[in-house]
């Protein structure tokens, strides 16, 4: 998505006199025009001092500054205080966005943002070389080979992770309540990112992982979809898992062929500007490929952006029951904004995402129609809960009450995955334990499920 942004200098004294002449509202239209005037003199005046600033480091500074390297500083500085997910990336950044969008680039694998100065992590990407490191949403990166990234912007923070494959790097890592900063080495790989997992449970239950939404996302659901359709027959399928967990987003297009492929029509979001005329709707198209069987949407702390969308959607049509804990509240939307040959692309936060129902996602996230709570490793609970857009530094105001930050640990072997027991329980008819916190009854619940599974031929 795209659009044209220009910048025009001007003075307001021609219109002024127009509207003294034309005008039919009288002396409070009159002061408003000359408010406007009054900003705008200011704006101009505020011009002229960076202009000043500009050349007087020029010609006073101790040595002689790369003029490149002041005018993007000037804009990184600009853009860092409006949002947190607004940046401006040069030519290189932009090239290097582009190939991460398209599933492969050379790197650790991690989803980051920037908060306070320092490199925190949204969500490690599956079978990475930064998630077989361990490292875990919520960590926050203070240095890279031994050189603190405070005073770095998130793109040369990227920039200096990724590299060469069979390269090796060291990050220091600062985790809450942790006695010490963690010194964790990692060897680059080239990320190919596989953003659609599948297979089948139980002989009755496709099982699908969506990681992320890159340009290969909707391809991946699709092939997905249709082979656990092969491998178990119609009257057998009892329904699928989609597993948004710990899924940072990525592409508003792709979230919304996801939304449509699991649903026959309707609204999948809405994205409202600063101005009303700017509102868009984007719908399903295509229809339902699961051919209306129930689903179960798992979410969590770490499901962001592109993943809160498709499970808004899903849950506002009465699509799917949504399982695990709220999700991260990223709804904002960033346009992608060329800036002409060589001079890169500007990311600006221009609207918020609304599910059908009209809510909205920022700084709210999504609420789980039944919570479920893992239960945490000791070395992991720190950790178990991670920080909120609410609670990120100059992000966007909500539209409703504020929420903190909800788990996002997913355990590994899926025997101890509580939330996917529940998800599995859903699909055969088990009432699910809202809680969670009864052993005895998810105990119960499980051995009733695995009654009802069919034994494969």
């Amino acid at each position: 998505m795209r659009k044209n942004v220009g910048f025009f200098l001007g003075t307001v004294a021609g219109a002024c006199l127009t509207l003294l002449v034309t005008s039919p509202q009288g002396g409070a239209h009159l002061f408003e025009v000359a408010k406007a005037a009054a900003r705008s003199d200011n704006t101009y005046s505020q011009l002229n001092l960076f202009g000043e600033v500009f050349e007087r480091i020029r010609t006073d500074y101790v040595e002689k500054p790369d003029d490149g390297k002041l005018v993007e500083g000037a804009i990184n500085g600009m853009i860092s205080s409006l949002d947190p997910h607004s940046r401006y990336m040069n030519e290189k950044g932009w090239s290097e966005m582009q190939e991460t969008t398209h599933g492969e680039f050379g790197g650790l694998g991690i989803e980051v943002t920037m908060e306070d100065g320092f490199v925190k992590v949204v969500a490690p990407i599956d079978d990475t070389p930064a998630s077989r490191a361990g490292i875990m949403s919520g960590d926050v990166i203070t240095a890279i080979d031994d050189e603190t990234i405070q005073g770095m912007t998130l793109d040369q923070a990227v920039n200096k992770m990724k590299g060469a494959p069979n390269s090796s790097i060291r990050l220091k890592i600062v985790r809450k309540d942790a006695d010490k900063p963690i010194e964790v080495a990692i060897t680059r790989e080239i990320i190919r990112v596989r953003p659609v997992k599948y297979h089948t449970e139980g002989g009755d239950v496709g099982y699908i992982r969506i990681t992320s939404f890159n340009e290969q996302t909707a391809e991946g659901l699709h092939k997905a979809i249709t082979d656990i359709q092969k491998e178990i027959p119609q009257d057998k399928l009892a329904g699928y898992i989609i597993d948004l967990r710990n899924n940072p987003g990525g592409l508003l297009d792709q979230a919304v062929s996801v939304s449509g492929m699991l649903m026959q029509r309707g609204e999948v979001v809405s994205t409202r500007g600063r101005n009303p005329e700017e509102t868009q709707r984007f719908t399903a198209h295509g229809g339902d490929l699961t051919k209306g069987k129930p689903l179960v949407v798992l979410i969590n702390g770490g499901s962001a952006s592109a993943s809160e969308i498709v499970a808004g959607a899903l849950h506002d049509h009465k699509r799917a029951t949504l399982i695990g804990t709220r999700s991260f509240g990223k709804g904002s939307v960033q346009t992608i904004i060329p800036l002409g040959a060589g001079n890169g692309a500007l990311a600006l936060t221009t609207a918020r995402y609304f599910t059908p129902s009209g809510h909205s996602i920022q700084a709210q996230g999504i609420t789980p129609d039944i919570e479920v709570l893992q239960d945490v490793p000791d070395e992991f609970k720190t950790r178990s809960d991670i920080m909120s857009e609410a609670k990120m530094r100059g992000h966007l105001a909500a539209e409703g009450a504020e929420q903190s930050g909800s788990q996002a640990y997913v355990p590994p072997d899926e025997k101890n995955d509580k939330a996917l027991t529940a998800a599995l329980n859903q699909l055969h008819g088990v009432t699910v334990n809202a809680d969670a916190k009864n052993a005895d009854a998810a105990k119960n619940a499980e051995t009733k499920t695995a009654q009802k599974r069919p034994v494969p031929n």
